[in-house]
């Protein structure tokens, strides 16, 4: 669905088809939420190897799409390693036929709900060195976390292994905002494979424990860092951020 929108051609038709229905109620706000999503994610992977970090652990990266995380990276260290995690075998299998000639880059079929699990992979194991910082990605995948899994207690268990200058994203669908389309879209995603769940400010500034926020903290996608000036109207109820481990 996130690959529809940003206008990918690596999705099926039952995608396109929840993803039409969101699109409908957002009243095409999704699409451009979405864009300014993945924007983030790139500043925030950009400003991460800036600092230093050659090495990211992307969960529930989905489907390779437009300017995907070792693409990013790379723009500032060709020496740089990705692991992509994503529960769905689908697409896990595509994912590793679309990235097999990609060298120091690899996709696992994990579930972020089993932190222990990933850590174990024998892929994290051969590219990521924990004894040196790693930059964890949380993008627009801990709402589909509930909160009897305990979205807090997974990223704790994922932090454990971390060494100062380890860095954590996070983008988050956030209650507050748009409450009717937030309800509708649920609905949606009922026949889809998973819901979802939407937190507030608080709820989501608690998932950087053991980190400190960068500027300019909790904020709305296009107000994170922005490159060049660009339109900052309210997104689809989300709020991002990054934090870096002392």
């Amino acid at each position: 669905m996130y690959d529809y929108w940003l206008g990918g051609k690596d999705n099926y038709a039952a995608d396109r088809k929840a993803a039409e229905q969101i699109v409908e109620i957002s009243h095409g706000w999704i699409r451009h939420d979405a864009r300014l999503n993945r924007a983030f994610l790139g500043r925030a992977v950009r400003t991460m190897a800036a600092a230093g970090v050659r090495q990211f652990l992307d969960l529930g990266s989905g489907l390779p799409t437009k300017e995907n995380v070792h693409e990013v990276a790379r723009g500032v260290d060709p020496g740089a390693r990705v692991v992509y995690v994503d529960y769905d075998p689908i697409v896990t299998a595509h994912g590793q036929a679309l990235l097999a000639r990609s060298e120091g880059v690899g996709f696992v079929q994990a579930d972020v709900r089993e932190p222990e699990a990933i850590l174990a992979h024998e892929t994290v194991k051969e590219l990521i060195d924990f004894s040196r910082p790693v930059g964890l990605l949380a993008v627009a995948v801990l709402h589909f976390v509930s909160d009897e899994e305990d979205p807090w207690s997974i990223l704790e268990r994922l932090r454990s292994p971390l060494v100062s200058g380890s860095f954590l994203a996070v983008s988050h669908l956030e209650k507050d905002s748009y409450p009717k389309i937030i309800d509708q879209s649920k609905e949606v995603y009922k026949t889809t494979s998973s819901g979802f769940a939407v937190r507030d400010r608080d709820e989501i500034g608690r998932m950087f424990e053991g980190f400190e926020l960068l500027s300019p903290g909790l904020t709305h996608p296009a107000k994170w860092r922005p490159d060049d000036p660009i339109e900052t109207a309210e997104t689809f109820a989300r709020l991002v951020g990054v934090g870096v481990m002392p």
